[in-house]
């Protein structure tokens, strides 16, 4: 018989395969990378599915905002008003990165290598994600991008194609500089009672992060 972690785990990888399809559909997303605890394997019932977005140079807030969206119409995303019950299965936007801020930021720790030392690709450009592993250097050993049995392929779909058909180019970026004034007058908004332990918060053209508190990070290490 199967002990409970392998089944919670079988579980947790079932629906989260199952929900991050809808980023098939979601325009300028290169690859997508589960992380967090689906990664380690240090799952409970509450857990939620954390992912690494990549998203094209120039196109990180058009990204957030149709992930938002889509996500949105099912179900599938973690708000920041959900409580841990409530959280649980869904999947967590906390970290978005275009080419250039595809290399974590510093300082670096056990826990930061060994959630990039496990991190799996399930979607997209096999050779971006191969550049993103290239680019965090300071992983220990190094890592290097393999196919993993759980990999969903690119991840293209028509209605993808159509979207950043009609959003390239100069009606594109106009889009990107009115979604980006938008977003970040929201997060703005919210960010002093958000806002915990040793935030890790960057909101730039390159680098969405929003890992608030990081208290349970270092309680991990200690």
């Amino acid at each position: 018989m199967e002990d409970k972690p392998f089944d919670l785990a079988q579980g947790k990888w079932r629906k989260f395969l199952k929900r991050v399809k809808v980023f098939r559909f979601v325009p300028f997303v290169d690859f997508v990378l589960a992380a967090g605890s689906l990664a380690t394997g240090k799952l409970h019932e509450k857990s939620d599915l954390d992912v690494i977005i990549g998203a094209r140079e120039g196109r990180i807030f058009t990204v957030r905002f149709w992930a938002i969206l889509f996500s949105g119409l099912f179900g599938f995303r973690r708000k920041g008003t959900d409580h841990k019950e409530e959280a649980a299965d869904k999947l967590c936007f906390n970290h978005f990165v275009a080419p250039r801020a595809y290399c974590l930021r510093p300082p670096y720790n056990a826990y930061w290598n060994e959630l990039y030392s496990k991190i799996v690709p399930v979607m997209g450009d096999e050779k971006v994600i191969s550049d993103f592993f290239k680019a965090n250097d300071w992983i220990k050993p190094p890592r290097q991008y393999e196919r993993d049995s759980r990999f969903l392929g690119r991840g293209k779909s028509f209605i993808k194609s159509i979207l950043e058909f009609i959003f390239r180019g100069w009606f594109g970026n106009k889009l990107e500089q009115a979604l980006k004034k938008l977003q970040l007058r929201r997060i703005g908004r919210g960010l002093p009672q958000a806002l915990g332990y040793k935030p890790r918060f960057v909101a730039s053209d390159s680098e969405l992060e929003f890992h608030m508190d990081t208290k349970r990070i270092e309680e991990m290490l200690g």
